[in-house]
């Protein structure tokens, strides 16, 4: 054999039997990672409930600013977002308008091409071939030719 067509034997049942526990062990992994964090969230929320009320108000404050430099992410994201938009937008109005309008031109000077063809190329000779064919029948309804 060729190196192009190297032969691979099938795929025996004790490496489909392999590839099962994988996917199960990533499975079981997500669901372990999973229960990890809200076990450390309700563990979170009871210490918080429990302590004092110093530790809750800057907890609080904590969030409260995480809170806002979210939203300051998500307000340069959505700027970023207009950006685009506005740029999408002008590449329509500038860029693809005129191929389209060219594009347009083009099919109409086809168009006229073709009609200009139909007319003087093909009509005249669909006549010259009825004509003959016309003759031809004639000639053979007279005797003169015969096939």
């Amino acid at each position: 054999m060729t190196e192009d067509h190297v032969y691979t034997p099938p795929m025996n049942e004790g490496e489909m039997v392999e590839s099962i526990p994988v996917k199960k062990n990533k499975t079981w992994l997500y669901i372990l990672i999973a229960v990890v964090i809200i076990g450390l969230l309700v563990t979170g929320i009871v210490l918080l409930a429990t302590a004092g009320n110093t530790t809750t108000t800057m907890v609080r404050d904590i969030f409260i600013i995480l809170m806002a430099l979210e939203s300051i992410v998500i307000g340069v994201a959505l700027v970023i977002l207009v950006i685009q938009l506005s740029s999408l937008i002008n590449l329509l109005q500038n860029e693809i308008k005129p191929i389209l309008q060219n594009t347009s031109d083009t099919v109409n000077t086809l168009k006229g091409t073709t009609t200009f063809l139909s007319d003087n190329l093909a009509t005249p000779v669909i006549k010259l071939n009825s004509s003959v064919a016309g003759l031809r029948k004639l000639l053979n309804l007279i005797g003169l030719f015969r096939k």
